[in-house]
């Protein structure tokens, strides 16, 4: 497997996460409803991109665009993210994007949720050193990367 690599994401990339996320097997293991390209590329450009508390990062495999990992802060608590396209399922590229992800974002503790039946999105978060916080049965997991770094809000990023 070719290493992915990660870069900023930038406005040019958005009709490209926009394909990863309409895939509807993706939609469906994330339990995310669909958007339409105007809702989607608005929510890339002000809240992701236009918001310097975010950090997004494209992932790259052999220079092709294949997804994404975002960094945001909800209430107190920094949240990451990752999509990727479906040909990069099971391949480990998700893990290694995350870990390298990981090395820029210094704040801890940070928090990841996904839906309680998407086993492969956990089973990553776990292999990356995240831990499952919340209780059994509900609809989605609570999990948490701790371990030394930044904890203030303000973060500075």
């Amino acid at each position: 497997m070719t290493q992915p690599q990660l870069r900023p994401a930038r406005p040019d990339d958005i009709a490209h996460f926009y394909d990863h996320e309409s895939d509807p097997e993706a939609r469906r293991r994330a339990n995310f409803p669909p958007r339409d390209l105007a809702t989607f590329t608005a929510h890339w450009e002000n809240k992701i991109l236009g918001n310097p508390t975010v950090r997004a990062r494209a992932v790259l495999v052999d220079g092709e665009l294949v997804g994404n990992v975002v960094a945001w802060w909800q209430e107190d608590r920094r949240y990451v993210g990752y999509w990727l396209a479906r040909e990069c399922w099971g391949r480990g590229i998700g893990t290694a994007a995350l870990r390298l992800f990981l090395t820029e974002e210094a704040v801890r503790p940070l928090y990841a949720d996904t839906d309680a039946g998407n086993t492969a999105s956990a089973k990553l978060l776990e292999r990356c050193g995240f831990r499952r916080v919340s209780a059994e049965g509900e609809p989605n997991l609570l999990l948490v990367l701790e371990g030394e770094g930044e904890t203030d809000p303000g973060g500075g990023l």
